[in-house]
């Protein structure tokens, strides 16, 4: 398959799965409560067809915008977080749907028709995987709010259901990486960077790094783990977390959804976020579902916080994002470099992803994408946190979209690897994440190194 026909059915498989996400709701789900992590339906589809119109339509041909008095309203840089609820300002679901099939028309005609230079190449491929970004907030929309599962997404059946005293073991154990130098991150300009080689900014320049040698669990935390940690007062025992973590217990704000409106009320956590002890029995709550814990799946919806104190209270650590990415990868100076964990293929039927399985099967599954130290899941399931902040490499260079890293820099942590509600599409193993580190609403869980 030649780049153009590649782009044009990476860009109709973004245009439906957007469309999907917002044709699924029924129109009293559009105008969903405020909460700060999430935005409407309406405005992440309007802002992914404005994001064409400025990065590829304007950029390559400088065609006039469809409706320049949007502009500002569609910019995440200039409209007000919550000003995106004014319903208002904004065009209904029958107006911003034209508007973002006339944009991707235009862009897909585009592609058609006109020359595709490595620069046009580029600024598509970017595009289109800058509205994969906002598929994954859309999805995790859903959750945020208690809406119905994505279409996409198969409910498997629960486990067992986990009562007091789950079991503490670290499945598979530890994997052993070896001292030596490795290689991390993509490189700064390649002749190929509009496909295989594409990155985003904070992914470059590629370069070296020399690390000791250290060992990672080849599994992520589950949820028996973490209870397990619960129940012997992780929570109440404030010598297991750091002045941050403690500030967070104190001053956690939840966003309680209550008959439609939203209310932030201080919350005092005692466990994951979407977690509750309800009639003798651990449940999560998944979308619009209260189901059984399943004691053999992975630890979700946690902060970087909780990581941190769980790490104490096991005697662990988080790993750095250099050890991530050399346990995920094992990249070494002369050798091929390796994309993926499994090789430089990728295959989306070794990765759960695409809102189609939602963090559901064990910490032990997907062996078949186990990296070169064998350790698993990698990629998908959850973005996992490091104990890194998120700071440029040496050499950083901005890339075309200057808010892309940037605004993250400095106070926000790095996680790795993608989660289930991430595109397979957009995910690698350099790929770098920045949240908050008071963040989790977003698929976040972790794994743990020894001291």
């Amino acid at each position: 398959m030649d780049a153009r026909e590649s782009l044009l059915q990476a860009l109709e498989a973004a245009r439906e799965r957007t469309l999907v996400l917002v044709d699924s709701l029924p129109e009293e789900q559009l105008s969903v409560p405020y909460h700060p992590g999430i935005n409407p339906p309406l405005w992440e589809m309007g802002h992914a067809a404005f994001f064409f119109e400025v990065f590829v339509l304007e950029e390559l041909d400088r065609s006039s915008h469809v409706d320049p008095a949007m502009d500002d309203l569609w910019d995440s840089f200039y409209v007000a977080h919550r000003d995106r609820w004014r319903a208002e300002l904004f065009p209904d679901r029958e107006g911003t749907r034209r508007y973002f099939n006339l944009i991707y028309d235009r862009v897909g005609e585009r592609l058609r028709t006109r020359p595709l230079t490595a620069w046009a190449c580029y600024l598509h491929r970017y595009a289109i995987f800058h509205q994969h970004m906002h598929i994954e907030s859309m999805t995790w929309c859903r959750q945020s709010v208690g809406y119905s599962p994505p279409p996409s997404t198969t409910l498997r059946p629960t486990g067992g259901q986990l009562e007091e005293g789950g079991a503490t073991e670290r499945p598979l154990g530890d994997a052993r990486v070896p001292a030596g130098t490795y290689v991390v991150g993509m490189p700064a300009d390649s002749p190929e960077f509009a496909s295989r080689d594409f990155a985003f900014d904070n992914e470059k320049p590629r370069h070296t790094v020399t690390l000791e040698a250290f060992d990672i669990s080849r599994t992520l935390v589950s949820n028996a783990e973490f209870l397990a940690f619960i129940e012997d007062g992780g929570y109440e025992r404030r010598e297991l977390w750091s002045f941050g973590g403690r500030k967070w217990l104190d001053t956690e704000v939840d966003v309680a959804l209550v008959h439609g409106h939203s209310e932030p009320l201080l919350r005092t956590p005692r466990h994951p976020l979407y977690w509750r002890h309800h009639q003798g029995q651990w449940q999560e709550r998944l979308f619009d579902q209260w189901r059984p814990l399943s004691p053999e799946c992975p630890v979700t919806h946690v902060s970087y916080w909780e990581a941190e104190a769980y790490c104490r209270w096991a005697g662990r650590r988080l790993p750095s994002e250099r050890e991530w990415e050399v346990a995920a990868l094992g990249n070494r100076p002369g050798e091929t470099f390796r994309r993926f964990p499994w090789g430089d293929e990728a295959d989306p039927l070794e990765v759960d992803m695409n809102a189609t399985g939602m963090a559901q099967q064990p910490v032990t599954a997907m062996p078949e994408g186990e990296s070169p130290f064998g350790c698993r899941q990698m990629l998908g399931t959850v973005w996992e946190w490091t104990r890194d902040q998120f700071l440029p490499y040496d050499g950083f260079s901005v890339d075309v979209y200057p808010f892309m890293s940037t605004l993250q820099f400095g106070d926000h942590k790095v996680t790795r690897g993608g989660s289930c509600a991430t595109s397979a599409a957009l995910i690698r193993g350099t790929y770098r994440q920045a949240y908050l580190p008071q963040r989790n609403d977003v698929y976040t869980g972790f794994r743990t190194c020894a001291p």
